[in-house]
């Protein structure tokens, strides 16, 4: 398995693989990025994947310095599923003082965690914009943990003409249904307890949206009383959405999608499901 660090390395190495299947993380990695390595490894000849914190999409110095990192592990678990080449680049060499480039994405980043974090999707965008044209991989995998993240990737390699092929795989849970995410290991014992139950509300909402509920409010309603009865009252957002415009109806489709997001002490959780 080949380490590249710079720009340099990396188009290097890029050139010896045939058809390139890529993951983009932040690093700490957990099953839920595993399973999107073992699909990408089905599907390509070779299977590159970044570690990289990526600093311009965080909005607080305290998010960044906080975002767990185990550079080591990760690559020794890497290395077990056989991927080709991993990509952790420094962030002062891929964004040089200089650097004066974002890609700013309208319609679907302007919803939900658009306004909740300022700059998040542009942040996001503009690193995978860099990663696709250095990677150049015909495939990129996501997980729909990320449910706004990817419809914010699939519109701008859509716009921007891009030539890869985005592949969303549902969210992978732990046992009790908790989402998978790198920030699960910030909980304390107590919270990881309790986080669950964001899971819990969006199978309230599922479950009434399969009875044949179509009216948001009672959707949104019996949500916020499963995450009040938890105890659960820092709520950025709870909501039913339109899953290609991520805009709210007061009468949701029938391919309506639940999302939430919720503070358990100083982590901030997110989770979605579709109610189809």
């Amino acid at each position: 398995m080949k380490i590249c660090t710079t720009v340099q390395e990396m188009r290097q190495a890029r050139a010896r693989l045939g058809s390139v299947g890529f993951v983009p993380t932040m690093g700490f990695l957990h099953e839920g990025h595993l399973s999107l390595v073992r699909r990408a490894r089905e599907e390509n000849e070779a299977v590159v994947v970044s570690l990289f914190v990526n600093p311009i999409q965080f909005g607080s110095p305290d998010d960044l310095a906080n975002y767990p990192r185990a550079l080591e592990r990760d690559i020794a678990l890497l290395k077990e599923e056989g991927v080709a080449c991993v990509f952790t680049p420094e962030a002062a060499g891929f964004y040089p003082e200089d650097f004066a480039t974002q890609v700013d994405v309208g319609g679907v980043a302007l919803e939900l965690e658009g306004p909740s974090r300022p700059g998040h999707f542009a942040g996001v965008a503009t690193v995978l914009v860099k990663f696709f044209n250095i990677v150049q991989p015909q495939r990129a995998y996501f997980g729909q943990k990320d449910a706004q993240q990817c419809a914010v990737v699939q519109r701008f390699v859509r716009d921007l003409n891009i030539p890869v092929e985005i592949v969303t795989m549902p969210t992978w849970r732990e046992a009790d249904g908790l989402a998978g995410s790198s920030r699960n290991s910030r909980l304390t014992e107590a919270e990881r307890h309790r986080a669950p139950v964001l899971h819990q509300a969006l199978c309230r909402a599922r479950d009434l949206a399969r009875a044949g509920e179509r009216r948001r409010v009672v959707l949104e309603k019996a949500m916020r009383e499963v995450l009040a009865q938890a105890g659960l009252t820092d709520i950025d957002y709870v909501t039913v959405v339109d899953p290609g415009t991520f805009q709210a109806r007061d009468v949701v489709p029938d391919d309506a999608l639940a999302l939430l997001a919720v503070r358990l002490g100083a982590v901030r959780l997110i989770d979605n499901l579709p109610l189809g």
